[in-house]
């Protein structure tokens, strides 16, 4: 069994060549049962969340991920998600990679963030709003350079100094960005708005948000979670990656529970985009939001790809 470690998944994963992959795994399909999630507490207090989530393609691969969220980690330096990737022979069950499960979740994410955007963002979107400065979030440009043509790129965080090296950092890649300390006139101004926190009470609101522009949702993937108040979803084209995130997410859950959102005011999943079945927007003045919870699909899609991309060993 051959060990791919971070350097070597980010490399076989750059979003020109992931995102495409998991169109086409989205319109292919593969099996993806439902993922375990468990709790994990410690003597001290401290709990993290431990998601096990299967997949495999049949008569080709089989996949397993086990990633496990602390978000107690920030105070003690570490980082807040942790995660490895077994992928095996979907027809003799031989290994054949261990992946770094970290790398590719953080991959994965923005790449699906980015790909909702290529049908639900508007043609000519420029600006992205990044909401949080973790993992996920320091991806989420070079992900929507992918799909559309990024004028501006501006960053809020809890913490503005973590904006600023985050800010910095990506006019190193080449984009021209900015922390801001306004979040409401961020997301005015914004065609994107990106969040990808840990948080567990709206940090946007409704209000906030211009006409036409595109509200994606990444953070909230239990149902205490929650990034986005009611209003956000009044009035606007909502998707979802998998029909799941019904029953996962608190960004969901909640307006559901309250009448603001049915579930038939869901427009379609990530799976309905790619095959063309779902209608994305209807004009440059809809509002859209896309809500992701993640699945074990795109590991799957992701770990083939490193695997092909440096072969057997």
């Amino acid at each position: 069994m051959v060990h791919h470690d971070a350097a070597a998944t980010r490399a076989a994963l750059p979003f020109d060549r992931l995102i495409p992959a998991l169109r086409e795994r989205f319109a292919g399909g593969c099996e993806v049962p439902q993922r375990h999630v468990h709790t994990v507490t410690s003597p001290g207090g401290g709990r993290m969340t431990s998601l096990i989530m299967p997949a495999w393609m049949p008569g080709r691969y089989y996949g397993v991920k086990v990633i496990n969220i602390a978000p107690g980690n920030a105070a003690k330096g570490l980082p807040g998600l942790h995660g490895s990737y077994l992928l095996f022979d979907g027809n003799t069950g031989v290994p054949l990679a261990v992946i770094d499960g970290s790398e590719l979740t953080t991959r994965r994410t923005a790449a699906a963030s980015a790909l909702a955007a290529s049908f639900l963002a508007r043609d000519d979107a420029s600006h992205l709003l990044v909401v949080g400065a973790g993992a996920v979030a320091a991806l989420l440009p070079a992900a929507y350079r992918t799909v559309r043509n990024l004028q501006k790129v501006s960053v809020w965080a809890r913490r503005p100094e973590q904006a600023e090296t985050l800010a910095a950092r990506w006019r190193s890649e080449g984009f021209y960005a900015r922390a801001v300390s306004d979040l409401e006139l961020a997301c005015s101004e914004a065609d994107i708005v990106s969040c990808a926190t840990l948080a567990t009470e709206p940090v946007v609101h409704g209000a906030w948000l211009a006409p036409g522009s595109h509200l994606d949702l990444i953070g909230s993937f239990t149902p205490t979670m929650r990034e986005a108040d009611d209003a956000c979803f009044a009035n606007a084209r909502v998707f979802v990656d998998i029909e799941e995130a019904l029953q996962k997410s608190g960004d969901l859950i909640g307006p559901l529970a309250r009448g603001v959102l049915r579930e038939n005011d869901v427009r379609g999943t990530l799976t309905t985009l790619c095959k063309g079945v779902a209608t994305a927007r209807r004009s440059a003045s809809d509002r859209t939001v896309f809500k992701s919870v993640g699945t074990a699909l795109e590991d799957l899609a992701g770990a083939v790809l490193v695997h092909e991309y440096h072969g057997p060993g």
